[in-house]
């Protein structure tokens, strides 16, 4: 949904005649030559606008949009953050109800405009677009809106701290000596501000954010533990957000703030952290009884706040303001008679609940990117935990949205500045949008995104061989699994003369065999042209990659090695021949998981298509190392990287891509998936293991709330009025 704004794009003058930067591209294509000024990144603006409200104020919403992003306050009072990062040919905008927010007479709108400057997974930045649009009306009526009236001032407040994790993050060195207090406030004098700058060419292309904007609150820490010079604080799980706190001393003073995700053998928090984040921060004090709050969020549980002599920090006023998705705490709740599966569910709960911000994240500390293929995961789960699928939508929205201008192969990462392509996610595209279908019904919508998956297939044309297959897909990145340390030794590489291998030509079959799916749901039939094809792929994948004597898959063409990536997909994708089930299920129980946490959602799923349930619940519920046992072991609240702390040197310990076993046990242990799209007819199977005596779930969906429970083998499971259940 687009609007026509009255509002004015707004901007800081020293943008004001600098040619934006085109930073999309493709990742092997040559960046544009450019020297960003280095005085205009960690760029923070803060602008004004003063207006008087006379009668009814009932029916007053406030649009509002920034580059990179904002935090918006009506007469002191937060109103809220945003928006969702997106290309500056299509700026997301939010809509806020902000009656309660106006009083009779005089009133201010304060927005603080943050500009990163920096590529990077977590912004679209880096290419001089700066600036804002704001437009307030009441009763219809616009009250407000942007254009050289407004007032505005940069502010130091927060520094030039170092940057963290993939440029990712300024740390916020926040000196409150230049905060300017009461710019919040319809009384402050902003006399000494500067009128903005009207952008005057109309390129800014708005549309409403499509989902709501993120929850923001206050946590109080579970334990404040008196240090050495200062007060060890600990939250009692991982969360995203930032630190606010109230201390007094003399002018010039300072606090030294550390956050980690994680503490030393000596109990102090490590805030050198594995993911590459030096969570490490200075903040100044004005000589006065200052506030403290960051702006920009990190993911930590624990922080020290230590100081000098005479400083005095209030213990009671340190909170952690929290941000994510919108969420729901019984939209789905989970509940057994073991103890590690529900310790289980609950990492990957709170792994998926803080990875939600306004986009997926692969993880909300080093990178802050919503990656293609992590999304195949974390959209699954996300459905169920949330019973919210406006996120989900959204995020097939973003990846289309780059493949029609960038690359129709598809980006690995969208929303953000920094171009990378990596072939397997791409593949993966077209498994979302049938499974966000299944989910929710929403015809029109895959109607609309088909093109998309049609125009992907047709790019990877270009790298196939007379036999179908791929081979040599050069201008992409071939995955595989990550860490590299987690391929089982899949005997391939970028080095090795054969460019021909399983795992890739697997997802390609996967995404041909979705696309040919969601085809058939939107015409009745499936492309003879589609399904000739599949069989054609199919019969080349066979001849390459299948042993017929060992009834097994290798890895590449020159290679007769038979990894368990190279044999789970093809089960999974059904490339495999029935002969072949059984001994592939057997190499899966003699290799565990000798995987990625990513790969082990195929891996899980490949086994339910096998009906080797009884293996499933194992390998969810095992003492491997290789396992969600670990992660538990190793004190994780939300889930990890890769399957313990020292698997990976840089590991991030939330990264919610280890979600799988939430869509696994639901749909393939207790049963229950949509057997018609938006869940109008559901199929029920419980197929739980003797040892599980007793399970309880309930979980949203379009349909209704359903509720399911097992007591030593008896089911009952309660639908919404009107579902049918086969």
């Amino acid at each position: 949904m687009s609007k026509s704004w009255k509002a004015k794009w707004i901007m800081d003058r020293a943008f004001a005649g600098l040619d934006p930067i085109e930073l999309y591209r493709k990742e092997t294509a040559s960046p544009v030559p450019h020297k960003h000024r280095a005085e205009l990144k960690n760029h923070h603006m803060l602008v004004r606008k003063t207006f008087t409200v006379t009668g009814d104020a009932s029916d007053a919403y406030l649009d509002i949009t920034g580059d990179d992003y904002y935090k918006v306050y009506i007469n002191g009072c937060f109103v809220g953050q945003g928006p969702a990062q997106s290309p500056f040919f299509q700026y997301n905008y939010n809509r806020y109800s902000v009656s309660s927010f106006l009083q009779e007479g005089v009133n201010v709108i304060a927005v603080h405009i943050y500009y990163h400057g920096l590529i990077s997974h977590a912004y679209n930045s880096g290419d001089y677009r700066q600036g804002l649009f704001a437009e307030l009306s009441i009763q219809g009526q616009v009250a407000a809106a942007t254009d050289a009236t407004w007032k505005y001032a940069i502010t130091k407040e927060y520094g030039d701290g170092h940057v963290v994790g993939y440029d990712t993050q300024f740390m916020e060195n926040i000196d409150q000596r230049v905060h300017m207090a009461g710019w919040l406030e319809a009384g402050f004098d902003d006399r000494g501000w500067q009128p903005a700058f009207e952008h005057s060419e109309d390129d800014h292309r708005v549309v409403l954010q499509p989902t709501p904007p993120v929850s923001v609150y206050e946590a109080e820490p579970f334990a404040i533990v008196s240090i050495e010079n200062g007060y060890l604080l600990d939250f009692g799980r991982e969360l995203t957000g930032q630190l606010s706190l109230s201390a007094k001393g003399g002018a010039g003073q300072k606090l030294e703030v550390r956050y980690g995700e994680e503490l030393t053998d000596s109990g102090r928090v490590r805030y050198e952290m594995r993911c590459n984040c030096l969570y490490q921060e200075w903040w100044t004090l004005s000589g006065g009884e200052d506030a403290f709050e960051g702006f920009d969020y990190k993911a930590f549980r624990y922080a020290e706040v230590l100081t000098e002599q005479g400083v005095e920090v209030d213990p009671g006023s340190v909170k952690a303001i929290i941000r994510h998705y919108p969420w729901q705490n019984q939209a789905c709740v989970f509940e057994s008679s073991s103890p590690l599966l529900n310790a289980i569910w609950s990492i990957c709960r709170d792994g998926v609940k803080y990875g939600s911000q306004e986009h997926y994240v692969d993880c909300p500390s080093r990178e802050k990117g919503q990656y293609l293929g992590d999304n195949t995961v974390i959209t699954h789960a996300h459905a169920y935990l949330a019973g919210d699928l406006r996120l989900f939508r959204k995020s097939l929205q973003d990846f289309a949205l780059l493949a029609r201008r960038v690359c129709p192969g598809m980006m690995a990462v969208a929303s953000g500045s920094y171009m990378q392509e990596i072939a397997d996610f791409s593949f993966q595209w077209p498994l979302q949008l049938l499974q966000y279908y299944k989910q929710s019904g929403d015809l029109e919508f895959v109607r609309e995104m088909y093109p998309v998956a049609e125009a992907m297939l047709k790019h990877f044309e270009t790298y196939r061989r007379d036999d179908a297959l791929l081979a040599n897909v050069w201008d992409k990145w071939n995955l595989i699994d990550w860490p590299e340390t987690m391929r089982d030794g899949y005997d391939y590489g970028p080095d090795r003369p054969e460019r021909c291998h399983n795992v890739i030509n697997a997802f390609y079959y996967g995404a041909m065999k979705a696309t040919a799916e969601i085809g058939e749901l939107l015409t009745g039939s499936a492309s003879g042209r589609l399904q000739a094809d599949l069989a054609v792929v199919r019969q080349a994948f066979l001849n390459r990659f299948y042993n017929k004597e060992t009834k097994l898959f290798v890895d590449s063409e020159q290679s007769d090695h038979d990894s368990l990536h190279a044999n789970a997909l093809p089960l999974l994708f059904g490339l495999a021949p029935d002969e072949a089930r059984r001994p592939i299920a057997a190499l899966i129980r003699a290799k565990r998981l000798s995987c990625g946490v990513y790969m082990a959602y195929f891996v899980l799923n490949a086994l339910a298509e096998a009906g080797e349930y009884s293996l499933l619940y194992e390998l969810i519920t095992s003492d491997d190392l290789h396992s969600w046992s670990t992660m538990v072991k190793e004190g994780a609240t939300t889930c990890f990287e890769t399957w313990s702390k020292e698997l990976k040197p840089n590991a991030s310990l939330c990264h919610p891509w280890a979600s799988s076993p939430i869509p696994v046990l639901i749909e393939h242990l207790i049963g229950l998936k949509p057997a018609i799209p938006g869940w109008k007819q559901v199929s029920f199977n419980p197929r739980l293991p003797p040892e599980l005596r007793e399970v309880k779930l309930a979980f949203d969906t379009v349909a209704g709330r359903f509720v399911f429970s097992a007591i030593n083998g008896h089911y009952e499971l309660i639908v919404p009025e009107g579902v049918a259940v086969i």
